[in-house]
């Protein structure tokens, strides 16, 4: 499922207009994003939670050519799916 296609979901299920559950999702999704940049936790009960995981720099090799390279710090996006929805998925 794609943005476009969650919208028309949520228009659909709610009998709200494409435009207004195109302003819903687009909001949900930016106040998401905003709290991710934030270092927020984020947490749907049922579903799962989203935190930021940072990594450290470390010294890595090019496979290719055994090079060592300097591999920097970074901060990614972790999720952990919930047990309501790992049980119903895994049925």
């Amino acid at each position: 499922m794609n943005k476009s296609e969650l919208i028309k979901a949520v228009a659909e299920s709610s009998g709200l207009s494409m435009k207004t559950a195109k302003e819903a999702v687009t909001a949900f999704f930016d106040s998401f994003i905003e709290a991710m940049l934030e270092d927020e936790r984020i947490e749907i009960r049922g579903f799962g939670s989203f935190v930021n995981k940072n990594y450290g720099a470390y010294v890595g090799r090019n496979p290719k050519t055994g090079e060592k390279i300097r591999v920097p710090r970074k901060k990614l996006p972790f999720f952990k799916v919930g047990k309501e929805l790992k049980q119903r998925v895994d049925f």
